[in-house]
């Protein structure tokens, strides 16, 4: 009989971290039971405004993004520019130096953190002229950081390096601002279908973003500016389903407090969730902010505001999944479909038949 997952340690490929500012250079250490040093880093001020921060070990550390708006990449090639944000990647974790974003002396941070590791570098293939691309990717986790440049043409096929086939993918310009394009297989039309990462728009039909489903070697891009723009350059972050530790799937709302149950097959670290059919945030929940059911502590990826805490939009996390917890319109309108996109803290039944535990 085959194991039922092949991560029986998901720590190896994703941790979360929370951290205190000081207002002065320190170093976050992770506490899981791996070492990670991350590939991505996804930093939010919990009790504070400052915008969502993202950088990567592709474009590297200092080239910072966010989440929340359309701005182009920052401190591009200013490794010593007076606000750069975070300083290095380390071992198991990551520095940070003094800044609103990620230090202010008396704030509280969160830090999603994801392992890639495996780089390879070359051309585009696929219709129009070829271009460089660049990534580093992880087969077992179905992760990969991936950056590329445009050409404009239908049909243009960009390597992800994970193996596996793609179902959400998050893209973004990195020389202006064109805002970040998300596009998933759970939409309504699939692949011909996109949402934005920075707005709370519904996902709407363009076939110009991607138009065409990805396979195991490469996503495929139309002709639209956000993703596949002419000489511009974009980076990329993929996800594909893994059992027992990663799943992007779909859950349609019931507008009742006893919300609906969605399985996973594992016991949920993180978990992202989308209106489909309407302008709803894009709401994030974890394990770390919240120990215990029920899940009450939201931020948002696509606005910079501090993390909420009230009673509306809980959901309760399970050894096989979550469970919708409240009858709250953004969050569980009837009827209505929601994008999800889960990790684990643990697997439902690692490889040797260790069943995890209930919180």
């Amino acid at each position: 009989m085959a194991d039922y997952t092949a991560i029986n340690d998901p720590s190896a490929f994703f941790q979360i971290a929370l951290y205190s500012g000081t207002g002065s250079q320190q170093s976050i250490t992770n506490d899981g039971n791996s070492d990670l040093q991350p590939d991505w880093l996804w930093i939010k001020e919990r009790d504070g405004t400052s915008s969502h921060q993202l950088v990567d070990s592709v474009r590297l550390y200092y080239n910072r993004l966010e989440s929340d708006n359309a701005s182009a990449e920052l401190d591009a090639g200013q490794t010593g520019a007076t606000n750069q944000n975070v300083t290095s990647f380390d071992s198991d974790g990551f520095g940070v130096k003094n800044g609103a974003a990620v230090n202010e002396s008396g704030k509280t941070y969160v830090a999603w953190q994801w392992k890639a590791g495996t780089t390879a570098s070359g051309t585009t293939g696929g219709s129009g002229t070829g271009k460089s691309y660049s990534y580093s990717a992880n087969t077992t986790s179905g992760f990969s950081v991936v950056t590329y440049t445009g050409n404009a043409t239908a049909g243009h096929l960009i390597p992800h390096g994970m193996s596996k086939v793609p179902r959400l993918i998050h893209v973004k310009s990195r020389g202006d601002d064109n805002g970040w394009v998300s596009g998933t297989i759970v939409s309504a039309s699939a692949w011909n279908d996109h949402g934005y990462l920075y707005l709370n728009n519904a996902f709407g039909t363009d076939a110009n973003q991607f138009g065409a489903t990805p396979d195991s070697t490469n996503f495929r891009l139309g002709t639209g500016t956000g993703t596949n723009g002419n000489n511009g350059t974009r980076v990329a972050y993929c996800f594909a389903d893994v059992q027992g530790y990663q799943k992007i799937g779909k859950y349609v709302g019931n507008g009742n407090a006893n919300g609906t149950f969605v399985y996973c097959g594992f016991k949920p670290a993180y978990v992202i969730a989308k209106n489909l059919d309407a302008a709803k945030s894009w709401f994030i929940y974890d394990n770390k902010r919240d120990p215990f059911n029920p899940t009450v502590e939201k931020l948002r990826a696509d606005t910079s505001a501090a993390e909420a805490t009230g009673t509306d939009k809980l959901i309760d996390m399970y050894s096989n999944g979550f469970k919708i917890r409240t009858d709250d319109a953004e969050f569980n309108t009837s009827g209505a479909n929601y994008l999800f996109h889960a990790i684990a803290e643990n697997p439902f039944v690692t490889s040797t038949g260790v069943p995890t535990t209930a919180r």
